[in-house]
């Protein structure tokens, strides 16, 4: 049997206009040019802004989604199913020759509520019950053995949850076959010069609870059986500078998942083809920009998977980001008037928004064995 399987950050996909202590910030520019006396006039204005720039971002998401042709979707920063339902059936449908349907999504521990999630193509499997999913959201550092000093220094007890987000488990029932996702969304990298290095002992703990989650799953046969852990680690093992230099960015939060683990799909690809992110940041908004394209989101691939495909072919959908990121890493001119003309995007994409998410799809095609 031979599937496509994606995972996509899809950048709060929220059925509310305001989460946590403020304002969604994208609304932000363009209520700054109106004075409203009237609090709920400001309210309404604001409501109204954000559906129609909600409209733009997920038409665009839901063409990067079509883009995929995927056959299973591993989706992050989904609030619930009650919005990830009427995404998919009016703005990804109307666009795409897949229907979606057996949607699995538990809560997990984001303050924010925004979740792992998974979709597959309708009458993949013979039965709605053939696919089952099972939160890790309440284990804890102690539980998965991978509590340590580094993390008591955070003021992390041993009984705490291990996972800033989810480990979403998701096992399909293929008949004469089966596969199992792990689908995961690290703890951010947080902002700021020394964001990733101050909470890298946060994912480093997640990587191996994910490692440990899998062994316990599968007992010693854990090498044998048909799994992928998919998802945004919010790490990255190199980064890509301006002009194609590639900088490689060890240790990482997630090394555990590859030291005799996992396999990544997108080892197939040149390391300057295996970006699925863009960052650009410049310290108290003066001097030079430090800016990067890394690989933050993986589909990685259990050992006898990878002898299955030992030649996969995986694809990044960049169609979806906003203008500002530059798709070439090695081309020298990051100026507005290059980048603004490359008609390489969807339709409706600007220059910071609308964009489809600041993450790209990736997808591979695999032969799952019996």
């Amino acid at each position: 049997m031979r599937l496509r399987i994606a995972t996509f950050n899809v950048e709060n996909l929220l059925s509310r206009n305001v989460y946590g202590p403020r304002a969604r910030p994208q609304t932000g520019p363009a209520l700054s040019l109106f004075d409203f006396a009237d609090p709920a006039m400001r309210a309404q204005a604001q409501a109204s802004i954000a559906v129609a720039l909600e409209d733009d971002d997920r038409q665009a998401t839901a063409l990067a989604i079509a883009e995929t042709r995927a056959d299973i979707l591993a989706l992050q920063e989904v609030e619930n199913i009650g919005v990830l339902a009427p995404f998919l059936a009016n703005f990804v449908h109307p666009v795409s020759d897949i229907r979606y349907a057996h949607l699995r999504l538990i809560h997990g521990n984001d303050p924010r509520g925004v979740d792992c999630a998974f979709a597959a193509r309708k009458g993949l499997v013979a039965d709605d019950s053939a696919v089952a999913a099972r939160s890790h959201h309440t284990a804890t550092f102690a539980g998965l053995g991978v509590f340590d000093e580094e993390l008591a220094a955070f003021g992390i007890g041993p009984d705490d949850r291990v996972f800033n987000r989810d480990c979403l488990e998701v096992a399909i029932d293929l008949g004469d076959r089966a596969l199992t996702l792990f689908i995961c969304h690290f703890k951010s990298m947080g902002y700021g010069a020394d964001g990733r290095a101050t909470t890298r002992a946060l994912r480093e703990a997640e990587a191996r609870a994910v490692r440990e989650i899998v062994r316990r799953r599968f007992g010693d046969g854990w090498r044998e059986a048909n799994w992928i852990v998919a998802g945004d680690f919010n790490d990255h093992r190199f980064r890509i500078l301006p002009g194609g230099v590639v900088e490689e960015t060890l240790p990482s939060g997630v090394d555990a998942l590859f030291e005799d683990f996992a396999i990544d799909a997108c080892a197939a690809l040149a390391p300057l083809e295996r970006w699925t992110s863009f960052r650009r940041s410049s310290p108290d908004g003066e001097g030079a920009h430090d800016e990067g394209h890394a690989q933050l989101d993986y589909i990685l691939l259990s050992p006898a998977l990878a002898r299955a495909n030992p030649s996969p072919h995986p694809q990044i959908v960049r169609r979806g980001l906003a203008y500002s990121v530059p798709l070439d890493p090695s081309h020298p001119d990051r100026s507005i008037g290059y980048l603004a003309t490359r008609a390489d995007r969807y339709p409706r994409i600007g220059w910071h928004r609308p964009q489809a998410s600041d993450h790209c799809p990736l997808v591979v095609e695999l032969d799952i064995p019996a």
